[in-house]
């Protein structure tokens, strides 16, 4: 309780109306104005027991560790290094600290805002971040501080969630998310925050039903990685969401090969089985672990892909697209990071058909607009409706077009806009109505389904019915639509001509 990092969760809790300004705050806030801890160091020649005398005297529980020759942070000590890599395993404390220093270091910039820097903690399951400024480190980052200070915030759920035991707890939160959801976006967060605090709790129970899965099974017999894909691997589910995955594991020996494949086939099933009780459901189209299909060593995944981009054809294109949208969950990241290596390659060679048939592809939803600037709709259920879900999907393969023909492997919609900006493959205007349109119309289906959830009590759709929207936000509707279709007709122009 002494001690500042821990000090946090026994004062006094703020009134409601605090907290909730509090965690609104940590949405427009950049961590630059935050108090960020000083750095204390030692170099990696120093003894086991003086750095733990260090860390008493400044009473910290991570102390960062430097290369003897460069004087560069190369490492961290924490009190669970000390814990788990010196006591537990009986190690001589007369030895240097290198011996145990954890890796990697994980940084942020201190223009990033608050909510970035907490999201990207759970991700790469950090305790501390390192703060840099002109690409030097200024100082760091406490998780346990940052979430103490955010009450009522998502965040204290998802810790709430990566804390919780059995899959029975995993459902029950999952089943929070929406009144989250709906509370968020009705004190005006952003619906790409909002993406990223659902794709980060769908994220956090994955790791768990992984880590789970793997206590039971035994360790895996070669290097391997679960990956996501679609919405979840571009970080933009919604509430009405699938299981999109896929392993890959390193290359074994023939005589290892089927005894490997079939752990892994065994692995998916699991893994798979248990979220789909939790209630992220399985992918109706099998793209899935589980789908023996899906599950393959790193060699086969490079023939896989290059198959696709160098034998392109509508049906491959349209099927396969998703697997351009993958991001690494859990395992050896080097072997996506080779996968990654291998995609870049192949993009920079001459793909003129492929990415002839991908633009035709992104051409193949129109905006529901009519000739006279009216929303086009169908029947579903004794209502006039139009597909959010659909409206949206050509911007998503549109930029996902562009990203692919300039290299650019982000998955994340926004992320891929903002390289594309940077390589002036649009300019500023286009960027901010590409971004206003495709946000717009997700915050729009984040609240339909919030609502249809906590409202109705009804599975959620991506259907909406345009008369029960404001003049005004059916004008904004028509004028998106309008911005997609001109986006698709620059398309049309800089890919199907190009055959």
């Amino acid at each position: 309780m002494l001690n500042e990092e821990f000090a946090h969760f026994v004062k006094p809790v703020n009134p409601p109306e605090q907290n909730f300004l509090v965690a609104d705050q940590l949405f427009s806030r950049r961590i630059s104005t935050v108090e960020v801890r000083e750095l204390v160091t030692c170099p990696g020649s120093e003894p086991i027991y003086e750095v733990a005398r260090r860390m008493a005297a400044a009473k910290v529980s991570c102390l960062f560790v430097t290369d003897t020759d460069t004087g560069a942070i190369s490492g961290y000590c924490t009190d669970i290094t000390l814990r788990d890599s010196v006591i537990a395993r009986q190690l001589d404390a007369a030895r240097p600290v290198a011996d145990v220093a954890a890796t990697p270091l994980v940084s942020i910039s201190q223009d990033a805002f608050v909510y970035e820097a907490i999201l990207l903690m759970f991700q790469t399951k950090t305790r501390y971040l390192l703060v840099e400024r002109a690409g030097e480190y200024v100082g760091f980052l406490s998780r346990n501080k940052l979430l103490s200070d955010l009450a009522q915030s998502p965040f204290m759920f998802i810790q709430a969630v990566k804390l919780a035991q059995g899959t029975r707890e995993l459902k029950r939160r999952w089943q929070m998310v929406p009144d989250i959801v709906n509370q968020l976006l009705s004190r005006g967060v952003k619906a790409d925050i909002v993406n990223q605090v659902i794709s980060t709790v769908a994220d956090t129970i994955a790791l768990k039903v992984i880590e789970n899965v793997l206590a039971e099974l035994g360790p895996a017999p070669a290097k391997f990685v679960f990956m996501v894909l679609g919405s979840e691997g571009r970080q933009e589910q919604t509430l009405l969401t699938d299981q999109d995955n896929a392993i890959i594991y390193e290359d074994k020996a023939n005589e290892q090969r089927e005894l490997v494949r079939e752990y892994f086939l065994r692995f998916a099933t699991a893994v798979s089985d248990q979220l789909n009780h939790i209630g992220l459901h399985y992918c109706s189209g099998g793209f899935m672990a589980k789908n023996p299909k899906w599950t393959h060593s790193l060699s086969h995944w490079k023939r896989n892909y290059h198959q696709w981009m160098s034998e392109s054809n509508p049906e491959t294109v349209m099927q396969f697209a998703t697997f351009f949208d993958c991001r690494y969950l859990y395992g050896e990241a080097s072997l996506m990071r080779e996968l990654q290596e291998f995609l870049r390659q192949e993009l920079a060679q001459p793909l003129e058909r492929f990415l002839f048939f991908m633009a035709k592809n992104a051409l193949q939803y129109e905006p529901p607009l009519t000739f006279f600037r009216n929303i086009r709709t169908f029947a579903q259920e004794g209502q006039q409706v139009f597909d959010l879900k659909k409206a949206m999907t050509p911007i998503v393969d549109l930029v996902r077009v562009y990203a692919l023909q300039h290299q650019l492997l982000p998955t994340n919609t926004g992320e891929r806009l903002a390289g594309l900006r940077e390589q002036g493959v649009f300019n500023a205007k286009e960027t901010q109505e590409l971004l206003q349109a495709y946000y717009y119309l997700m915050g729009m289906r984040l609240q339909k389904q919030a609502r249809q959830i906590i409202n109705d009590r009804t599975t959620p759709t991506n259907y909406l019915d345009p008369t029960s929207l404001t003049q005004v936000e059916q004008v904004t509707l028509k004028e998106i639509f309008k911005v997609i279709s001109d986006f698709q007709l620059k398309i049309k122009v800089s890919f199907t001509k190009s055959l």
